[in-house]
C-alpha cells in the first residue's frame, strides 16, 4: 500500500476502516483512502507581465545573484540561494516570479512558520500592488486561489502539482526540517522547480549540492553594505543573565531602541516578561492566540521591549531592533537559529549596526559556530570568495 498524497508506505501507519484502508500520516489533513487520486485543484492562471515597485534598486550584488537563481531555473534545475540575513533573500526571488508570472505559471511562496507567511505577504503586496497575492495559513484558508500563493508548508497539502516554480524559505528551520511528511507534502506540490532560500545552510541539501542536483548561489553582503553583526558573548550564571538582561533593556530603551529578547522556553517568557514590565514587555510564542496584535503593536513602537521564544528567529524585519538571548547555551538554541536571531540586528540602511549579545553560563557548540559562521560571512563579502573557498 501507498499513499498517493504523503508517500506513506509503512503499514503501521495505514488503518482499516469498514472494508476501505486509509492513510493514518496524513490523516489530520483530510482522510485519504488507499488508491485515491489526489486532483489538483481548480486554480486560475493568466499571463501576467509586471515589474516590482521597489523603493530602493537592487545592488549590482543582488542583481547578478537574482539573474544566476534565474538562469539555474530556466535550465530546469533546483536553486539554493545561500544569503545572509538582511542580504535580501525575497527581493532575489522577484525576477524569477516576474518571469514565470510572464508565461501563465503557477508561483507559490512556501513558509515554514505562520507569522513570516502574513509578513512577506504584506511585503508582496506593497512591491506587486496589481497582483493578487493570498495568504493562507491557520485563520486565511477561505480564499485559496491567487497570482501568487504565500502560505505555511503544512497548507502546500491542498496544492497537488500545482505550482511550477515553488519557493521555499528557511527550509531548514522548525518543522519542516526533518518531517518527511512535509518533504512529502513539498515534493507532491512542486510541478516545475524549487528555489530553496536560507541564511544558513541546510545539511539535506549539502549532497545534492555536491552532485550538482541542486545548483547554489551565494551572496553574504548587505545592501547597505555593512558587515552582519557579530553578537557579544558574555559568559556568566544564569543570575547574572538576568541582572544583565534588565541593564541591556534599560540602556536599550533609554536610547530609544526596540529590543528582542530571545528565551528558550515559553514559561521563561512570561516570567521574563513579568521581570522587565517596567519597560513595558510583552511577550510572545507559539501558543498566544493574541500574536497578531502584539507583533503589530510591537511594529508601531507601542512598546519597547518584546520577549519571544525562536517563533520570531526568522523572517520578522524590525527597524533598528537590537537582540539580548537569554540562556543562549540552552538546547533549543542550534548555530542556525542563533545566526537566524541576530540576523535581525542591522538590518536597514539607516540603521545598518545595531547591537546583539548572547548571555550564556558557557560557549558550547552551537554558539561558537553562530560567531565563526557569522566572520565567515563577513570576510566572504569583504573579498567575494565563494562558500567553498
Amino acid at each position: 500500500m501507498r499513499c498517493l498524497r504523503c508517500g506513506n508506505e509503512d503499514p503501521k501507519f495505514f488503518a482499516y476502516d469498514q472494508g476501505v484502508w486509509y492513510c493514518r500520516r496524513c490523516v489530520r489533513f483530510n482522510r485519504l483512502d488507499v488508491g485515491a487520486v489526489v486532483s489538483p485543484p481548480v486554480l486560475s492562471r493568466r499571463t501576467i507581465h509586471e515589474k516590482p515597485e521597489l523603493a530602493f534598486g537592487l545592488t549590482s550584488a543582488q542583481k547578478a545573484a537574482s539573474a544566476q537563481a534565474l538562469r539555474y531555473l530556466q535550465a530546469k534545475k533546483d536553486v539554493f540561494l545561500y544569503a545572509a540575513t538582511g542580504a535580501g533573500k525575497t527581493e532575489l526571488c522577484y525576477e524569477s516570479i516576474c518571469a514565470y508570472l510572464s508565461q501563465g505559471k503557477k508561483v507559490g511562496f512556501a513558509i515554514a512558520r505562520r507569522q513570516v507567511v502574513l509578513e512577506i505577504a504584506a511585503r508582496l503586496r506593497q512591491v506587486f500592488p496589481r497582483l493578487r497575492i493570498v495568504e493562507v495559513c491557520q485563520g486565511h484558508t477561505t480564499q485559496l486561489d491567487g497570482d501568487l500563493i504565500v502560505c505555511t508548508i503544512h497548507q502546500l497539502y491542498r496544492y497537488p502539482q500545482t505550482f511550477d516554480l515553488l519557493i521555499l524559505d528557511e527550509l531548514d528551520a522548525f518543522p519542516y526540517a526533518g518531517s518527511d511528511l512535509l518533504r512529502a507534502f513539498v515534493d507532491q506540490a512542486c510541478a516545475g522547480e524549487k528555489l530553496c532560500l536560507s541564511a544558513t545552510m541546510d545539511p539535506g541539501l549539502e549532497e545534492d549540492i555536491r552532485q550538482k542536483r541542486v545548483e547554489i548561489v551565494t551572496l553574504f553582503e548587505r545592501p547597505h553594505g555593512k558587515p552582519l553583526v557579530v553578537p557579544d558573548v558574555w559568559r556568566v550564571p544564569l543570575w547574572l543573565q538576568w541582572i544583565l538582561t534588565i541593564g541591556y533593556c534599560g540602556r536599550f530603551t533609554r536610547e530609544g531602541k526596540q529590543t528582542l529578547v530571545f528565551v528558550p522556553r515559553k514559561k521563561d517568557a512570561r516570567i521574563m516578561a513579568m521581570v522587565l514590565r517596567g519597560y513595558g514587555a510583552r511577550y510572545i510564542h507559539a501558543a498566544c492566540n493574541d500574536k497578531d496584535e502584539v507583533m503589530e503593536a510591537f511594529r508601531q513602537r507601542k512598546f519597547s521591549v518584546l520577549v519571544t521564544t525562536t517563533l520570531l528567529e526568522r523572517g520578522i524585519t524590525i527597524p533598528g531592533v537590537q537582540v539580548v538571548v537569554f540562556h543562549g547555551d540552552h538546547p533549543v538554541f542550534n548555530a542556525a537559529s542563533l545566526i537566524q536571531i541576530f540576523g535581525r540586528v542591522g538590518r536597514k540602511f539607516d540603521d545598518p549596526y545595531g547591537k546583539g549579545v548572547c548571555l550564556c553560563a558557557r560557549t558550547n557548540e552551537a554558539i561558537r559556530s553562530c560567531v565563526s559562521t557569522i566572520e565567515w560571512m563577513n570576510r566572504c563579502a569583504r573579498s567575494a570568495l565563494s562558500p567553498n573557498e
